[in-house]
C-alpha cells in the first residue's frame, strides 16, 4: 500500500534525523548559528517534530498534540536527549497514524486548509515530507561545517 510506503519514508528520515542530532560531537553546537543562518540544528529538530506531530498526529490521527510553533524556534539549550525523545515521540505518532490508513485516504480532503488552500491528504503528506527533507539536509550541512 502506498500509505505504508509513505510511512516508511517518514520513519526512515526521522531515524536519519536522530542520527544527525546524535552525530554532533559537541552538544552545544546544536544551538550554534552564524551570520545569516538564524535557525540552529536544535531548533530545526524541534520545528520538524512539532510540525509533524501537529499536521499528521493532531490533524490526521487526533493525537491531541497542541503545537506551540514559536517555542520551536525560541527554545534554546534543550538537552540532546530531550530532542531525541521528541523525535521518538514523532516516530510513534506518525507510525500509529499512518499505519491505520489505507490508500483511499490520500484522495480525501485534508481536514484543514493548508496555506489558505484545500489540499488532499496525499498532497499534504508529500509537502510535509519535502519539508522534513529540506530541514534534514540543512542540519546535515550545518553539522559538517562545524
Amino acid at each position: 500500500m502506498l500509505t505504508h510506503q509513505i510511512r516508511d519514508l517518514y520513519l526512515s528520515n526521522l531515524n536519519k534525523l536522530k542520527e544527525e542530532i546524535s552525530a554532533f560531537k559537541n552538544e552545544n553546537d546544536l544551538w550554534h548559528t552564524q551570520g545569516d543562518v538564524k535557525n540552529s540544528p536544535g531548533n530545526l529538530a524541534l520545528h520538524l517534530t512539532g510540525n509533524l506531530k501537529h499536521f499528521i498526529g493532531a490533524q490526521l490521527g487526533n493525537s491531541g498534540y497542541v503545537r506551540n510553533r514559536d517555542k520551536e524556534f525560541s527554545d534554546k539549550n534543550i538537552p540532546r536527549e530531550k530532542i531525541l525523545s521528541g523525535i521518538d515521540g514523532a516516530i510513534e505518532i506518525l507510525n500509529a497514524t499512518l499505519s491505520k490508513f489505507t490508500d483511499d485516504v490520500l484522495q480525501k480532503d485534508y481536514p484543514i486548509l493548508f496555506l489558505n488552500k484545500q489540499h488532499t491528504t496525499g498532497e499534504i503528506l508529500f509537502i510535509l515530507y519535502g519539508h522534513l527533507n529540506y530541514h534534514l539536509g540543512q542540519i546535515n550541512y550545518h553539522r559538517r561545517l562545524l
